[in-house]
């Protein structure tokens, strides 16, 4: 799929929990054109093709292709999320440039999949749970840790994911009780033949292909989202 540019308009900004941001955007000319999973720049100036793209930062596409407009959530922890989180308002104009990765390949198996999220990781699957193509996915499974109950903000996502696909089986872990993902437990649980999705913190993703490895997993059954 060929990289487009596409000036937008911010349709919402909500503002879950501390300096956790959705924001929703509308294309102001052409469609927005991706696939599950795939990830998108954002730049908060105009983009004159007379000079370079402007600065700008990766973010997940959390909305399904089947919808017209986008949303993508983010933490203001640096600099330029920071001014994201000023400047972001309704009516504001930036510029994406979309799409890119291919965390969910065409060729895929629809079977044994089972996704692992901590966070916002979950913000790429959730690209694909409200898709059309996620009904073809047979017994999919998510494993998805939050740390406090206040920092679950997708719970209608899920339930619309449930309706997609009936044999979609969630488990959420709050992590101030039931303590962190455990790698080898959700092994032990699928098995070395699942294909794992596993979307996080570097480090979480970096320990958990490490440790699926470690026991056998083949490489091709292990996808991450680790463009950061």
């Amino acid at each position: 799929m060929i990289v487009k540019k596409y000036r937008s308009e911010v349709v919402s900004v909500e503002n879950h929990i501390a300096d956790i941001r959705t924001v929703t955007l509308r294309p102001l000319e052409k469609a927005y054109k991706y696939n599950p999973g795939q990830f998108l720049h954002l730049a908060l100036e105009d983009y004159d093709p007379s000079r370079p793209w402007p600065e700008s930062r990766c973010f997940s596409m959390q909305s399904s292709p089947d919808q017209e407009t986008i949303k993508i959530t983010f933490a203001a922890k640096g600099k330029f999320t920071a001014r994201m989180a000023r400047e972001l308002v309704p009516g504001k104009i930036v510029c994406v440039k979309l799409p890119y990765g291919d965390l969910f390949p065409a060729e895929q198996e629809m079977w044994r999949a089972v996704f692992i999220a901590g966070g916002t990781g979950i913000t790429p699957f959730l690209s694909l749970f409200m898709s059309k193509a996620f009904a073809a996915y047979q017994q999919p499974r998510l494993y998805f840790g939050v740390r406090n109950p206040s920092h679950h903000i997708y719970a209608a996502d899920l339930e619309r994911a449930k309706v997609v696909n009936s044999t979609f089986f969630i488990r959420i872990l709050n992590e101030e009780k039931d303590g962190r993902l455990d790698i080898q437990k959700i092994l032990k649980e699928n098995g070395p033949s699942a294909v794992y999705f596993i979307s996080g913190p570097p480090a979480m993703i970096k320990s958990f292909k490490a440790g699926l490895a470690e026991k056998g997993v083949p490489a091709g059954n292990i996808r991450t989202d680790d463009w950061e």
